[in-house]
């Protein structure tokens, strides 16, 4: 009873507590089931000219283009700096599709079905199709029988779960260049109408014939902006503003950010150094007595132990006097050793013998021509390959198991047999054992926790002689701060964090990494700040140059102007219109202009050059004889034209384009 009085006597507090209950309760359901609302943006990788690229199409894609490397380069594993490419590759083709997609619909320009197959499997197939080595004979030749076999087997059911995976990268590699090549031709459509709009004419022939063959010399006056002190200019902030005003368009930027770390090497202690070499010497003499070697170096080693045979070129340096040098036998034992941070040690398992260096080989397919036949090494074939081949006889033929099926070789011939050698090494590289690891990145962690201010951060590096290490102008997307390895986590950091903010531990390969966010930058356009010592440069250039064209106006001739500047009087040779090179001066457009427009034997006005202010008197123009051909010359610029519209009109089409890139939410 008590307990309910009490429950009485705070009914009020009570009832406004169920309520904030009831509230939450209500508030957390509709945010869950809303949720998929709130996160729909994040599915997305990007939007481009209205079409949302989803997760899915983008890691399909990246998928495809995976196994696309795999079969062309024949590497089943890629590397950090593959993986980017690949990522990159795939976002480009996504804008190329989709921009000129959405070009071509305003034409009503297309690549239709039959089109694309004639381009794919036709008589003659696109470049595209032609180079990949899959469709090519073993004379590195394409050949159509090939692609024909190869589409075929895409129609064929796997028996197993190996031919099923085969079947899919195969499906995988065909769609993807089927796609390439459509979407090549598409930009070659494109370009190619561009070009025959953009076109070079007679009357472009007839000046560029012209400027060819007209040329002039000129006497002049240069005084060089060096001539004045900076420190005798006055700048004042609404001269800067107003040039960084009218230059603004030169300073488009896309955001980005600067950062400076330290860096804490992750390297062996002195422990760990101890460590391996006693685990090294239990090894010493195990391998010295036992009998199954292979298990003792495969189980204990960084090298594998393949019985490869070595000749004296082909084997280690560090083994070479060892195993070749007078008194090598039968289980000679080199001794443990230690250099560049790794322990050595071997055993001779066989020697005395030769062998030959390398055989020849071709294959041998029934119904076909002979094929080539090409040189090879041990360590080019695979070993069930090679323990035949160094066995055979010239002219020899031997068959392999390879995959479902056989292969059948013929030894065409043998080079000279040279000694060699069986040898079990052991190598121990020594690196940071987990309690090496955690002392340093408890280091790099306490120097966080120290140091949580930028100045205490920058302060607390100079004291410990540490160096800050910048790296400028890193992008959204951006995968990887050169020459940090597996960087991409401190970009993304970056453009989460505040400016002044002090990071966490990045693990960066071999080096713990703790960075400071030096300056954000969201804007379209670079900030005044960040060009302001550029702007105060060109100020001070271009007040020198007034200051310089007041007092060089007030001259008659050019001796005048000459001692005014205080400088010789000096002759260019042989200005040609179709430059703008002026004599020893360098580029100079604006000048070589003033060459051809001011009249022979007149002093021109001063004029500001991008080395100082100049006057000139230019003499006759002079016009080198020469047969006028305009189709040859139109032929030249549009040759020019075809190099450089192909990229530029594509660029152009992407830079008004409307793009959304949200790729750094998912890498």
């Amino acid at each position: 009873m008590a307990t309910l009085q009490k429950i009485r006597n705070h009914g009020v507090i009570l009832l406004v507590i169920v309520g904030l209950a009831m509230l939450a309760f209500i508030l957390g359901d509709f945010l869950n089931s809303g949720s998929s609302f709130f996160n729909r943006s994040r599915e997305y990788v990007g939007t481009i000219q209205g079409h949302k690229v989803h997760y899915t199409e983008y890691e399909a894609a990246k998928d495809q283009l995976t196994e696309v490397y795999k079969i062309e380069t024949g590497r089943s594993n890629q590397d950090e700096e593959t993986a980017t490419q690949i990522r990159n590759q795939v976002w480009q083709m996504m804008l190329m599709d989709w921009t000129l997609r959405a070009e071509a619909e305003k034409i009503g320009m297309d690549v239709t079905a039959e089109e694309l197959s004639e381009l794919c499997i036709g008589e003659n197939p696109h470049q595209l199709i032609r180079s990949r080595r899959a469709f090519c004979d073993e004379t590195g030749q394409f050949s159509r029988e090939n692609l024909v076999r190869f589409l075929h087997s895409l129609d064929q059911d796997a028996e197993n779960e190996e031919q099923a995976a085969n079947l899919k990268q195969a499906k995988q590699y065909w769609m993807y260049w089927e796609n390439a090549t459509r979407l090549t031709r598409m930009q070659e459509k494109y370009t190619d109408l561009l070009q025959k709009l953009i076109t070079a004419n007679n009357i472009d022939a007839k000046y560029q014939f012209l400027a060819n063959q007209t040329s002039v010399d000129a006497q002049y006056v240069m005084q060089p902006y060096a001539t004045v002190a900076d420190s005798t200019i006055k700048v004042q902030s609404i001269d800067i503003k107003k040039l960084y005003n009218q230059r603004k368009k030169l300073y488009k930027q896309t955001p980005n950010r600067s950062i400076e770390y330290i860096s804490f090497a992750i390297v062996p202690s002195e422990e760990d150094f101890k460590n391996a070499e006693a685990e090294m010497q239990a090894v010493e003499e195990e391998l010295k007595s036992t009998d199954d070697v292979a298990l003792v170096v495969n189980t204990n080693s960084d090298v594998m132990y393949t019985a490869r045979n070595y000749s004296e070129e082909t084997i280690p340096a560090a083994y070479r006097e060892f195993a070749f040098g007078k008194g090598a036998k039968k289980d000679a034992f080199m001794e443990l050793t230690f250099a560049d941070d790794t322990y050595r040690m071997a055993r001779l398992v066989e020697c005395g013998y030769s062998m030959p260096d390398s055989v020849k080989l071709r294959a041998v397919i029934e119904g076909q021509d002979e094929q080539e036949a090409m040189w090879y090494t041990e360590v080019m074939l695979p070993q069930e390959i090679a323990d035949k081949a160094f066995k055979a006889k010239k002219g020899e033929q031997f068959t392999v198991a390879q995959g479902m099926g056989e292969i059948k070789l013929e030894c065409v011939d043998v080079a000279k047999a040279t000694p060699k050698v069986k040898i079990a090494m052991v190598e121990r590289k020594v690196t940071p054992s987990s309690k090496t690891y955690s002392i340093l990145y408890n280091q790099a962690k306490q120097f966080i926790v120290a140091n949580p201010s930028e100045m205490q951060f920058r302060e607390a590096a100079q004291a410990d002689g540490m160096r800050l290490y910048p790296a400028y102008n890193l992008t959204k997307n951006q995968d990887n701060i050169s020459p940090l390895k597996q960087s991409r986590p401190i970009v993304r950091w970056a453009f989460e964090a505040n400016e002044g903010d002090v990071s966490d531990v990045f693990e960066c390969g071999d080096q713990f990494i703790v960075a400071l966010l030096s300056e954000a930058s969201d804007g379209d356009y670079r900030a005044l700040s960040e060009v302001e010592s550029e702007l105060r440069a060109m100020v001070i250039r271009d007040k020198k140059a007034e200051q310089m064209i007041a007092a060089l106006s007030k001259a008659s001739s050019l001796d005048e102007a000459a001692q005014i500047a205080n400088v010789p009087v000096q002759t260019a040779e042989a200005v040609a219109m179709s430059g703008a090179r002026f004599g020893n001066a360098g580029m100079e457009p604006a000048v070589v202009g003033a060459a051809f427009a001011t009249e022979a034997g007149k002093m021109s006005a001063p004029i500001k050059g991008e080395q100082g202010v100049y006057v000139l008197v230019p003499g006759q123009q002079l016009v080198a004889e020469g047969e006028e051909d305009d189709a040859a010359l139109i032929q030249q610029m549009n040759m020019r034209y075809a190099y450089s519209l192909p990229y530029q009109a594509i660029q152009l089409v992407q830079d008004q384009a409307e793009i959304e890139d949200n790729r750094s939410n998912f890498q």
